[in-house]
């Protein structure tokens, strides 16, 4: 694949990724307003988090969205 076509689909995951991260930032406000960006990084540190299916759901699209573009850079 040329190279510049990977730096576009790079481009559009690391724009897919910000819109992922703010997405479950906005439903973890609404289940615990105080959250801080950093705490999603451990939210199973967070009960409310960690019960919520609408949480996980999305934390897990993000997470697919993460492993699409580190397998991207490793194909490189």
């Amino acid at each position: 694949m040329p190279a510049e076509k990977i730096e576009d689909i790079e481009s559009l995951l690391d724009e897919m990724i910000a819109s992922q991260r703010a997405r479950l930032l906005k439903i973890a406000r609404r289940i615990e307003p105080s959250l801080t960006p950093e705490d999603l990084l451990q939210p199973h540190n967070h009960p409310r988090l960690a019960g919520s299916p609408e949480f996980n759901f999305e934390d897990g699209t993000l997470a697919g969205y993460l492993a699409v573009r580190a397998a991207l850079r490793a194909s490189r």
